[in-house]
């Protein structure tokens, strides 16, 4: 029977292609390809977190204030293998997250809003070992 195996892709438009590009490059450490893009191995994030290593698709009820201080109707949330070194990166990159980092039974998570104004939730799964730490 044929079944979504997970999400292929997010495509989204912006307001300076070169800048969203640079930004993602210099404050997240994003790999840009040829293509202009970025491509993320579901193997390896398998292999660094076996059990979870996953893409959520959640819907949230309008008005939800979860994604504020974004103006925007969703959030893009990115998988992270050490999210203490990625929020030392932003801070070094000069730039500043939303609320303070925490901790869940399923990860780490911190916030940054990227320069187009979509929130950017930063996960990190909790099989790293890091998420008992903070």
């Amino acid at each position: 029977m044929a079944k979504i195996l997970g999400l292929g892709g997010i495509f989204f438009l912006c307001k300076d292609v070169e800048a969203t590009r640079a930004w993602y490059k210099s404050v997240l450490g994003m790999e840009i390809d040829e293509y202009g893009g970025a491509s993320f191995s579901h193997a390896e994030s398998g292999m660094q977190f076996p059990t979870g290593a996953r893409t959520i698709w959640a819907p949230f009820k309008a008005g939800s204030d979860y994604f504020k201080p974004s103006g925007s109707d969703f959030m893009i949330n990115l998988m992270v293998d050490d999210l203490d070194g990625m929020v030392e990166r932003i801070r070094a990159e000069g730039g500043q997250l939303e609320g303070e980092p925490m901790i869940e039974s399923y990860g780490k998570f911190a916030w940054v809003m990227d320069p187009d104004g979509r929130k950017i939730e930063l996960w990190q799964p909790v099989e790293s070992g890091l998420a008992s730490e903070a």
